[in-house]
């Protein structure tokens, strides 16, 4: 039997990049077949455009939404900072998402309380809602990033406490499973460097690069999706599963993405908030880090209660970074390329960039 047969699933944020992709690929049965798929935001426009697509229809008036509960792909309004929108949300739920957040770090530093409020509370009012409603959740999957590890800016600190609130979790709802998922970057999805790069070279550029020595996790949005199958699939209570991801100098992506046309990189200086490097476990985690499989690392939790006491030597003797392994602007061109047609939120007008 697969992990997901017969189960009822609800993604918070399920119209963003990762929930999209997510939602594809638990339709197509890979993963076994739900009992019902929700997907819980608060963008009403989103929803009824990702409806149309799974109705395979190009435009349809705002009836279309009559029938929703009944269908295997639901579509719920509702917002995770709300408590009550939450806990309605996850009654008769068996496997939970948690990828609704604040991701845009210049966003979160001019509005931090934001930020907590999504990524902080959204998260506790879903343990909230577990553990005063006796609620049979078996497994909550909590979306986060490497911006966690050492975090720098608000994102990553707010991201680096809903780590903490779903890890505890375990002792508060000792019935639910609670992991975590921890990644780089994912390719062209909302807000990152490559939708910029595109738009830079359609218009001749410059391409702008905020320091040389810049490297990032690339991730295809399906890698992402395989480490929340592999957390649903390998994780161990407070678990936060890590991907062994490959790394790219940002110079060597403009590059491969400008090709031959005759755009310059211009060199900006780093933003606020930026590091040079991204690290995805820290020193502190490496001691307690095990391997789960061949693709992914597993930093078990620092609470006794809940990691089962001491851990010993880990797998790791130093922190995981983005400088560690760096591939070639060869291996890097070769991996863009082979991602392309993959990259489902690039314009179509954009997609000739990589040809």
């Amino acid at each position: 039997m697969k992990p997901l047969d017969g189960k009822r699933i609800l993604i918070t944020g399920g119209t963003g990049s990762l929930g999209k992709v997510l939602v594809r690929r638990i339709l197509s049965g890979e993963m076994g077949q739900p009992a019902k798929l929700i997907v819980f935001s608060r963008d009403e426009a989103k929803q009824h455009f990702m409806r149309l697509e799974y109705e395979h229809r190009l435009s349809a008036t705002d009836e279309i939404i009559y029938k929703n509960f009944q269908r295997l792909l639901e579509f719920r309004i509702g917002d995770v900072r709300d408590p009550n929108s939450v806990a309605s949300a996850l009654r008769a739920t068996d496997v939970v998402v948690n990828a609704a957040a604040m991701k845009q770090v210049p966003t979160c530093e001019y509005f931090p309380h934001e930020a907590v409020r999504t990524n902080i509370g959204g998260a506790e009012n879903i343990v909230q809602a577990i553990q005063q409603h006796n609620l049979s959740v078996e497994t909550v999957v909590g979306v986060s990033t490497d911006k966690a590890c050492k975090p720098v800016n608000t994102m990553g600190m707010t991201k680096a406490i809903q780590e903490r609130i779903f890890i505890q979790a375990n002792m508060r709802c000792p019935g639910t499973r609670f992991v975590c998922v921890r990644y780089g970057n994912v390719l062209a999805s909302r807000g990152s460097v490559i939708p910029l790069f595109h738009e830079q070279i359609r218009t001749g550029g410059p391409v702008t690069i905020t320091t040389s020595e810049m490297t990032r996790f690339l991730l295809r949005l399906d890698d992402a999706v395989d480490t929340v199958f592999g957390a649903l699939t390998v994780a161990e209570p407070g678990d936060t599963l890590v991907p062994r991801a490959k790394a790219a100098q940002i110079v060597d992506v403009a590059a491969a993405l400008i090709g031959d046309r005759p755009v310059r990189q211009v060199i900006t200086g780093i933003r606020p908030g930026e590091k040079i490097h991204e690290i995805m476990v820290s020193e502190e985690e490496a001691f307690r880090t095990v391997e789960r499989g061949p693709n992914w690392y597993a930093i078990r939790p620092m609470l006794p209660e809940v990691g089962g006491g001491a851990i010993g030597s880990g797998c790791l003797t130093k922190e995981y970074s983005s400088s560690d392994e760096v591939m070639t602007a060869a291996e890097t061109a070769t991996m863009l390329k082979d991602c392309h047609l993959m990259l489902e939120d690039v314009a179509n007008d954009g997609q000739e960039i990589l040809r």
